[in-house]
């Protein structure tokens, strides 16, 4: 027997939580690669942050492995092991041979993806044309592949090779567009703020109808620990009533389920 829903809370309907796409996604990052190319392109450091909050927007992220002499980047050390991010160790070239990390990358990306069904997003964080014959493999077994480099340095035989191409000038840029939102207080702000990423990136993602339960969804992938009773509101759908209110994103009650579905947002908020 179905559960009946509960007009006071969309997350127990049915019918919208089947639309919501999670892909488990497995990153792969050729680490040397990637820095080199954020120094070269003038960037102080690479944000690991920027690119696991957009690939969350795609789904779960179950598997985060970088490969590099770790010795060259102890500065990115710390802040790898906070991202949870496993931290394969690629002796000194001298030892290991020029490819090294490109050839154990390559291996351990072909091993999950015959012996982890269940991972159906790849992604490669590198701008090197070598990685072009792992992409098609994977693509081969049916995989969807995503690469992410930044721009002068990445291959054009490599990001026409992929599904979805990434690059890093994009996710800085994007913390320019943050909303600024006008609210009664701190708490309230930053929930908004992550209301309206979430929104945008479901957009980005072509999502037809954005479910209040989705837009709860990736929010809670963005921020793990995120619960709308701590800013306040007794259910998700009094947030989004208090967004409307305060003129952010446009709303409207699903006539079938009594579930709020975005509709898109208020001037103040759609730049």
């Amino acid at each position: 027997m179905p559960q009946r829903p509960d007009n006071n809370d969309e997350l127990v309907v049915a019918a919208p939580r089947a639309t919501i796409a999670d892909a488990k996604i497995a990153l792969f990052i050729d680490f040397e690669n990637i820095a080199l190319g954020v120094r070269q392109a003038n960037y102080q450091k690479f944000d690991i942050n920027l690119l696991l909050e957009r690939l969350v927007d795609k789904g779960k992220i179950v598997v985060k492995r970088a490969y590099c002499d770790w010795d060259k980047f102890p500065e990115y050390k710390r802040e790898f092991h906070e991202a949870a991010i496993e931290l394969i160790e690629i002796p000194a070239r001298q030892y290991s041979g020029k490819n090294s990390a490109d050839i154990r990358l390559a291996v351990d990306a072909m091993d999950m993806s015959w012996s982890k069904e269940h991972i159906s997003l790849f992604v490669v964080a590198s701008g090197d044309s070598d990685f072009s014959p792992l992409v098609s493999k994977l693509k081969e077994n049916d995989k969807f592949v995503i690469g992410v480099g930044v721009k002068n340095s990445s291959s054009a035989l490599l990001i026409d090779n992929c599904d979805e191409f990434i690059f890093y000038e994009d996710l800085v840029r994007g913390l320019d567009r943050t909303p600024a939102v006008a609210a009664k207080d701190k708490k309230q702000a930053e929930a908004f703020r992550l209301l309206i990423e979430s929104i945008k990136a479901l957009m980005r993602e072509n999502k037809e109808i954005l479910w209040g339960s989705m837009v709860k969804q990736t929010m809670v992938r963005k921020r793990p620990a995120f619960n709308e009773e701590y800013y306040g509101y007794d259910t998700f759908s009094d947030l989004l009533e208090d967004a409307q209110n305060a003129n952010l994103i446009k709303i409207k009650k699903d006539v079938k389920s009594g579930s709020y579905v975005i509709t898109g947002f208020a001037q103040t908020a759609a730049k």
